[in-house]
């Protein structure tokens, strides 16, 4: 399969899309070579197909093949970072995980050790979700290899409640089991683009015990992308960063297909430019879940995740760009 690589000594791209037309060839994301395909990753796009934490519309397992398929689209220059992400280092795409869709535990389990492997590795991932519950064995994984984490948290929703149905493992719960095992940083946990009712005022009090600071999506409206940015990295500094993001932080009519939307939500536009603004930023791991595409319509949603994949992706690999310069041995 003939692939975008300008020397022999460059990672290896995307397919070739002057030789290769979009709709045929592997459906891998971006159309990027398969981890098995390269001796060595820097950056891997995983798959997590598990919805088994929702708790109103199911779907999200189908997520990732979502993604994926829309992205065939997206081209290897970015040119509102200047840069070439495949080619300043090596992404690949990992495939899927194989989690068990009738046990939680053991699906967490699955995600926590294959992640851990890759940081071991020194493989940056980013996940593609299946639903939010997974954030918490992707949050486990990050604090194994870097210590505590700052986390830019980008949801219509909170996430930091205690329990459904007596369920401690949840879409609904993951951050509140994060900050409960000593996995965050405190002092840099940022929530983007809440909103919509709550069960009860104490939900908020609830968040703020946990060390949360919140950002409505109103907030960024009325105060704008470059405000909001310049607050959220003040707040981050130079400490290990994990970003997640519920495809639902965008309103309805930019991504209608996810398990529990809210209305007045960001645009895609704000969204994208809020997670440009964080360049620079140790940026360690990633997550882009929710995508339910039975919901969608005309893959808007799928298109709006695969981006904001994509910016993610550009992001991390820039980051290990820097760092393998960093790490360069002085002549």
């Amino acid at each position: 399969m003939p692939r975008v690589q300008h020397t022999p000594d460059e990672p290896v791209g995307p397919v070739d899309s002057s030789r290769v037309p979009r709709f045929a060839g592997w459906g891998t994301f971006a159309r990027l070579p398969r981890m098995d395909e390269v001796p060595t990753a820097d950056v891997a796009v995983l798959g997590i197909p598990f919805d088994s934490g929702v708790s109103y519309r199911p779907g999200a397992r189908f997520g990732p093949a979502a993604i994926r398929e829309a992205s065939r689209l997206l081209r290897p220059y970015h040119p509102a970072l200047d840069t070439s992400p495949f080619r300043v280092a090596q992404v690949v795409d990992g495939g899927d995980l194989p989690v068990n869709p009738f046990d939680i535990g053991a699906a967490l389990d699955t995600v926590d050790e294959h992640l851990s492997g890759l940081y071991a590795a020194g493989v940056s991932p980013l996940v593609i979700g299946g639903d939010h519950t997974i954030a918490l064995p992707a949050l486990r994984a990050a604090h194994r290899a870097h210590g505590p984490v700052a986390v830019l948290h980008f949801d219509a929703h909170l996430d930091t409640w205690d329990t459904y149905f007596g369920a401690d493992y949840t879409h609904g719960t993951p951050f509140r089991r994060a900050s409960e095992e000593g996995l965050l940083d405190l002092d840099a946990l940022s929530h983007v683009g809440t909103r919509g009712p709550l069960y009860a005022a104490e939900d908020l009090t609830e968040d703020r015990r946990l060390g949360f600071g919140i950002v409505t999506s109103a907030e960024v409206g009325r105060r704008g992308v470059d405000e909001v940015v310049a607050a959220l990295r003040e707040r981050i500094g130079d400490r290990p960063l994990y970003v997640s993001i519920d495809i639902d932080v965008l309103d309805p009519a930019h991504a209608p297909g996810t398990g529990t939307p809210e209305a007045g939500g960001l645009t895609s536009r704000e969204l994208l430019e809020i997670l440009r603004g964080l360049d620079g930023l140790d940026l360690v791991g990633a997550d882009v879940v929710e995508v339910a595409p039975a919901y969608d319509h005309a893959d808007i949603t799928a298109v709006a995740a695969c981006h904001v994949a994509y910016d993610l992706v550009t992001l991390l690999a820039r980051r290990r760009a820097v760092r393998s310069r960093v790490a360069e041995p002085s002549a």
